[in-house]
């Protein structure tokens, strides 16, 4: 009896539905090509699309774009991806150095906290440090040569749909939130970065923050080269205005005569990443379940933190039989969802599942010890480059 992964497999997902500018996935079927399951596909074509649109932003806005690492950080496509965007921005030290050597253009080091070794090392290379409090900045400015300073901002107004995700929410420790501690040092500031949206797809929900923003910092970004609005702009979507979004953007540089920076991640990733998935099992209870390859917490971690069900990517109207499917982990919350197909589903199917790049890569795990998915690139020409694969020396390495 063959195995599951050398059954015939039929493939009911490709990419979810999308405008027609907007390049599909094609189907991917059985080959010597692929790389055993799981494995996250990325789409270069459909990363392109995203990266022309910001390309526009800046020249018709004049802001600059640097991609959150936190976000994304697949360097095997950074070659891409820096000749649209003028650098990185980071959370940590090793995101800050991963985005020096790797990326090139500009460097922004943000981190929550600083350790004296950490401001020390990435001043070396880093472009722009921005500090999350004034105490940081007054303790650890010392150490930082004569880097371009910042400082994050609270401005007490955000757009996030969750409560873990809000970065004003209350008692927040993102950001200087005292406007007289702030003025007290603003004689060491170069910059200042309001970053204070997630998932804000809403022009009018950014116009609002950036009224506020010019109604309570006026006097505080005439003292100021540049400004940082952060990332969680999905500029990128289908329909966003781009027009309105552009002119804001330019007026606002304008007003405070600086030097706009945003800090996308997901709009640069958004629609380009699949986590490729088999069938190993079909059991009932009193549904029927469809066990895959992968599991939610370690390989789409979001998921279940905030409670999102998967999405499968689809040309294909739902069909009459339904299933839930599962990950192969021991957690008994291991759900991607529930989806219908046109034909029962059997050991062996490919699957895709959509929104696999940003916040997903970046946060795979080795829970359970399941394998870790191997990184797939689908370059422009449509030929597929396994830039990354993993096996058990990386989970032995990785726990002691």
């Amino acid at each position: 009896m063959s195995s599951p992964r050398t059954q015939p497999s039929r493939l009911w997902d490709t990419a979810p539905a999308t405008p027609q500018t907007l390049p599909a996935v094609a189907i991917l079927t059985d080959g010597p090509e692929l790389p055993p399951t799981p494995f996250y596909l990325l789409d270069e074509t459909r990363l392109l699309h995203n990266l022309k649109i910001i390309q526009t932003v800046r020249e018709r806005s004049g802001a600059k774009s640097v991609l959150a690492l936190k976000c994304f950080a697949t360097w095997k496509l950074f070659p891409l991806m820096s000749r649209y965007l003028d650098g990185t921005t980071s959370s940590s030290l090793y995101e800050a150095r991963l985005g020096h050597e790797e990326f090139g253009g500009e460097t922004h080091a943000y981190s929550v906290a600083y350790t004296q070794q950490e401001i020390e090392a990435v001043s070396a290379f880093a472009d722009k440090i921005i500090f999350n409090s004034v105490s940081q900045l007054q303790r650890l400015r010392q150490y930082t040569g004569t880097v371009p300073l910042g400082l994050r901002i609270n401005p007490a107004i955000s757009h996030a749909p969750y409560d873990l995700a809000d970065p004003c929410r209350p008692q927040s420790r993102l950001g200087a939130a005292n406007l007289t501690d702030i003025q007290s040092v603003i004689e060491h500031l170069s910059g200042l970065m309001f970053h204070c949206q997630c998932e804000n797809d809403s022009f009018p929900a950014f116009a609002r923050i950036l009224d506020h923003i010019d109604e309570h910092f006026a006097p505080l970004l005439a003292s100021v080269e540049w400004v940082s609005l952060g990332g969680g702009i999905l500029f990128t979507d289908p329909d966003y205005p781009l027009d309105k979004f552009c002119q804001r953007l330019a007026q606002f540089a304008a007003r405070h005569q600086v030097q706009v920076y945003l800090e996308p991640g997901e709009a640069v990733v958004a629609g380009c990443g699949f986590l490729y998935t088999r069938v190993l099992d079909v059991t009932r209870n009193p549904t029927d379940i469809a066990i895959v390859d992968a599991g939610v917490e370690p390989h789409m971690l979001d998921l279940l933190i905030y409670r999102l069900p998967a999405t499968l990517a689809s040309h294909q109207p739902p069909g009459k039989h339904p299933y839930q499917i599962a990950g192969r982990t021991c957690l008994a919350g291991d759900i991607f969802g529930e989806f219908h197909f046109p034909q029962p589903l059997k050991p062996g199917d490919l699957l895709a599942f959509a929104d696999a790049a940003g916040y997903t890569i970046v946060k795979k795990n080795w829970f359970n010890g399941l394998p870790m998915p191997a990184i797939v690139i689908r370059r422009r020409d449509h030929t597929l480059e396994v830039v990354q694969t993993f096996n058990y020396t990386d989970y032995k390495r990785s726990l002691s």
